[in-house]
């Protein structure tokens, strides 16, 4: 039995080089981004006992060859970048969504099942805007901690405040700490507020609004503004970064192409200088 002759190191470098091209083209970029729209239409349709009835196999079917195409390219990929694969946060995402893919789908794990799911986010990474709206709010994630914090000790003193006040008389909503958590929790995102929650204790406590009033303006039209304004700041940076960026490739540009016309004059001048010379030596030994 012969041995299979081993690629060099020079020749492995010539095949992953050919590969990164490859993965990177904007075809095979567009096609992983259709499958992947693709796969989340076919686990939606999944869920429905009509369409599973009449066309079951057949969306099992494509739904394995999609699999298997996802991970033909993790592996290709992982061959063409090696350690630098690991490199990169999102080639990291896409191999533990299409790892989710390969668990058992047996009937006892139906939660595992479901986390196929998961492979629709694939579709954050496929699409370069969509990573730079996560990117944003990966970095606007330090500024948000001083806000949550923020809103964490409001919530707890205007949940301590309800508990004494009106834990008495309406247990189900404030009888503990917690419970008034929650219960302001809704009242923030002002649904069923004020006929649910607030007019009920205002039977009881009539002036109970000069409690609320001042809750809701400092969480969901204060303290909520914030993040949104640390969410467009942090997107508007991170464009005029890009902006910046690309602005700089266009400068070096330029002063590669500068430098290039600049070379160009001077051997032009080189030249004109030679010919000068020639013609001046010329006209001197006609004249001598």
């Amino acid at each position: 039995m012969t041995d299979q002759p081993e690629l060099s190191p020079v020749a492995a470098d010539g095949v992953r080089a050919k590969l990164r091209d490859f993965v990177e083209q904007a075809v095979v970029r567009n096609t992983i981004l259709a499958l992947v729209i693709l796969n989340a239409a076919l686990l939606g349709l999944s869920t429905s006992p009509w369409v599973m009835d009449r066309f079951g196999s057949l969306v099992y079917v494509l739904d394995r060859v999609i699999l298997a195409i996802f991970v033909v390219e993790i592996l290709a990929k992982l061959f063409a970048y090696g350690r630098a694969f690991f490199k990169e946060g999102w080639n990291i995402f896409d191999l533990f969504v299409v790892s989710l893919g390969l668990l058992p789908q047996s009937s006892g794990l139906s939660a595992l099942r479901a986390l196929r799911v998961i492979r629709a986010l694939r579709i954050l990474s496929a699409v370069p805007q969509m990573r730079a709206v996560v990117q944003a709010l990966f970095d606007a994630l330090p500024g948000m901690g001083a806000v949550i914090i923020m809103l964490s000790i409001v919530f707890y003193v205007f949940a301590v405040m309800a508990t004494i006040m009106f834990g008495g008389d309406f247990p189900d909503w404030f009888g503990s700490v917690g419970e008034s958590l929650y219960s302001l929790f809704q009242i923030m995102t002002l649904e069923s507020w004020s006929m649910g929650i607030v007019r009920p204790v205002m039977e009881v406590y009539p002036y109970a609004w000069a409690f609320f009033v001042p809750f809701i303006a400092m969480t969901a039209f204060s303290v909520l503004n914030l993040f949104i304004g640390l969410l467009v700041n942090t997107m508007q940076a991170a464009v005029d970064a890009e902006a910046e960026q690309e602005f700089e490739k266009l400068r070096d540009l330029v002063r590669s192409e500068t430098d290039q016309v600049g070379m160009q004059v001077q051997e032009l001048k080189a030249e004109i200088s030679d010919l000068k010379a020639e013609i001046r030596a010329l006209l001197d030994s006609k004249n001598g």
